[in-house]
């Protein structure tokens, strides 16, 4: 009897105590579901110019690999935002395009669609933690349709895929190619065997990535030119990679690449002639003697334009890649 009276009684003290703890409570609670709408509004709406890097890099739906989007060693990128992102040896940086490259990311991996595949497996990147850093991007195309692989540019010291490898990537696949943008380990080598590493990738698991792998080609600019010369130039098998079939074009951007060979593949280029880094009378020099091989090539120097334009976009060079494109299309014929 005693204990039910101390259990069902409470004196008013009690009852002012629980009753503003009911309304500590409730506030709380309102306090909560407002921070959580918050969140939920700023989760649903797009990146715009004004969004800081860093929320890009870790958007839940992106993952471990969202730390990939922009390069690894930060000391190569400036800026906050998307609008005021700035990178080592590039110029004619697109905020918009920045911004239309993030928000395609995002809305793949919200449909929960794979966008990022790892090219070397668990048990490789834990003996070489380097390759913890690499992987391809896909931009995918029509089902079916022929590939292309974008590598960016950083002096192989870093990779400037946003400006070099991204948007050439997004624009190929909105003209119905596959496109794929390599994240690769710096240093001459250890990149030109990723690259390899990636094509042998794409190959392996062309049925399920609904890539055409015959007549491919193979895109860089400044160290990612480099790249893709010295895959089109040894081949695959050269750089560690599966023995595969050598690229239908070379699509090479600004970059001082000299050498070349009889069994080089079709090559389009294109630089600046104010281009401080890549010479763009050697990169003339190095088509001609291809052309004198037999092998087709295509040149466009630009007036005024210095070093990684990118797409150009509101420069003389615009529109080149539909140039590059209208190349790579003529030797697949």
């Amino acid at each position: 009897m005693i204990m039910i009276f101390i259990f069902t009684s409470c004196s008013e003290q009690d009852k002012e105590k629980a009753s503003d703890q009911s309304i500590l409570t409730s506030t709380a609670g309102e306090s909560v579901s407002t921070s959580t709408t918050k969140e939920k509004e700023n989760e649903s709406r797009p990146f715009t110019v004004d969004t800081a890097i860093s929320e890009v890099m870790n958007y839940p739906a992106f993952g471990d690999w969202g730390r990939l989007i922009f390069p690894v060693n930060s000391s190569y990128y400036s800026g906050e935002t998307l609008g005021d992102l700035r990178l080592t040896w590039y110029n004619n940086i697109d905020p918009q395009k920045t911004v239309e490259i993030a928000n395609y990311m995002r809305e793949h991996a919200d449909r929960g669609e794979v966008i990022f595949y790892d090219i070397y497996t668990d048990e490789e990147k834990a003996a070489d933690p380097a390759k913890a850093d690499t992987g391809l991007f896909f931009f995918k195309g029509e089902p079916n349709g022929k590939f292309a692989v974008c590598n960016a540019g950083g002096g192989f010291a870093y990779v400037g895929a946003m400006h070099d490898s991204f948007p050439h990537a997004l624009e190929l696949s909105k003209m119905g190619y596959n496109a794929f943008a390599l994240i690769y380990r710096p240093g001459w080598d250890t990149a030109c065997e990723d690259l390899s590493r990636a094509l042998s990738f794409i190959f392996a698991n062309a049925e399920e990535l609904e890539v055409d792998v015959d007549d491919y080609s193979l895109w860089g600019g400044s160290a990612g030119g480099r790249m893709a010369a010295y895959l089109g130039t040894y081949g695959t098998a050269y750089f560690g990679g599966d023995d595969l079939p050598k690229p239908a074009a070379c699509i090479i951007q600004y970059t001082g690449h000299s050498e070349y060979s009889k069994n080089d593949p079709p090559t389009y280029s294109c630089v600046g002639k104010s281009d401080g880094i890549a010479n763009w009378r050697t990169m003339q020099s190095r088509l001609d003697k291809m052309s004198a091989l037999g092998i087709p090539t295509e040149f466009h120097a630009y007036e005024g334009l210095s070093h990684g334009f990118g797409l150009g976009t509101g420069t003389v060079a615009e529109g080149w890649i539909n140039d590059a494109v209208e190349f790579w299309k003529d030797q697949t014929e």
